[in-house]
């Protein structure tokens, strides 16, 4: 993405702070990657599938029920209250897979067998060795996992007793006279149509500054955010914040970060090895998506194509591979570059990534 960038007359200078910041919010923000690590074109092409098919919205979820609820919605189609076969509080320790069947063994010693299993764990769980698997993964399936990258993004947030800030400004961008990346983006939740006299603001921080303040007390955080509100807004005098609080993403064992980023020089036959099945233990969630990696609609999309392949299996209708159930296509050796034609189904990029404008139309 820097080579891209550099191209497209793209130069910031290392030093020169407030370009630094721009670049953060027009990258980093979104992969939580700096360009230097990303991939230029897995990079564009998960924002091209997502912003171009579906809509340049990109609004903070403010429901008072919560983000939940649509989960639950679904979940209660096929779901009973207090259904049994939904298993709450309840850790996988162990997975063991073969060609006849999956046993998933908990951290208390109870078990399921079953004749198929869809692995949803985030990348980072795979990555960090979380659960056992036996057998040992297969080298192309231990290749991909660790190649792709687990991003963090943390949201801090502090309410104050006033709205200090200007009530009619989402967003304010600060840039460090030292440090890129260091609490660049500030965003109002008084603002109409968030929640207006609510006195909250909250700052993002991603990658290895999500990792140190993760890894740090609350107190120490807030001091920090402190001191760059009082930078930002020199002529107010900044209260202390009545509550604060940030989730700890890169420490909680069922994620150990918050999404996938694509990194230099990766390939789709590289990706299509993180998607596909090993036997009948098969796999799905952003991660897996090459069309929408790091969205929620991307792990939509391949838990329902990954609950489709097994469903064939199980009621005798899958044909073959080329009928869109089954095995998914994998590759024991890889190539050094993504060629034009595995721009493919078979490889999970089921519509064009490629989009040209036409007057103001945009088309693959």
């Amino acid at each position: 993405m820097r080579a891209g960038l550099s191209q497209a007359g793209w130069k910031p200078k290392k030093l020169d702070m407030a370009a630094q910041a721009v670049e953060w919010w027009q990258w980093d923000w979104e992969t939580s990657y700096p360009p230097d690590e990303s991939s230029f074109v897995f990079g564009i092409t998960g924002y091209n599938l997502t912003f171009y098919q579906y809509s340049e919205e990109n609004n903070l979820v403010t429901d008072p029920r919560g983000f939940n609820t649509w989960l639950k919605g679904v979940a209660g189609t096929f779901l009973k209250p207090n259904d049994t076969r939904l298993l709450l509080n309840t850790i996988v320790s162990a997975i063991d897979y073969s060609s006849s069947g999956v046993k998933v063994t908990m951290e208390d010693g109870s078990c399921i067998e079953a004749d198929y299993a869809l692995c949803t764990f985030s990348l980072g769980v795979l990555q960090n060795d979380a659960v056992s698997i036996t057998p040992a993964l297969p080298d192309w399936k231990d290749t991909a996992i660790a190649t792709f990258q687990m991003g963090t993004y943390t949201k801090l947030y502090l309410q104050f007793n006033e709205t200090f800030w200007d009530p009619d400004t989402q967003f304010f961008l600060y840039a460090s006279p030292t440090r890129r990346g260091y609490y660049p983006v500030w965003q109002s939740l008084s603002t109409e149509g968030f929640l207006p006299d609510s006195n909250i603001i909250f700052a993002t921080v991603v990658g290895r500054e999500s990792y140190r303040v993760e890894a740090q007390d609350d107190e120490t955080t807030k001091a920090e955010l402190m001191a760059v509100l009082r930078e930002m807004f020199p002529d107010v005098d900044v209260p202390e914040p009545i509550a604060f609080m940030y989730p700890r993403w890169t420490t909680e064992p069922w994620a150990y970060g918050s999404y996938s980023n694509w990194p230099v020089g990766t390939t789709l036959e590289n990706h299509q090895n993180l998607r596909a099945n090993i036997e009948r233990l098969y796999f799905a969630g952003e991660h897996t998506s090459a069309e929408y990696f790091g969205f929620l609609h991307g792990a939509w999309f391949e838990g329902q194509e990954a609950g489709m392949r097994i469903a064939g299996m199980v009621t005798k209708e899958c044909v073959n591979v080329e009928s869109g159930c089954g095995d998914y296509y994998r590759y024991e050796v890889l190539h050094g570059t993504t060629e034009f034609a595995e721009f493919n189904a078979f490889n999970g990029i089921g519509v064009s990534p490629f989009f040209v404008a036409e007057s103001d139309d945009v088309e693959a």
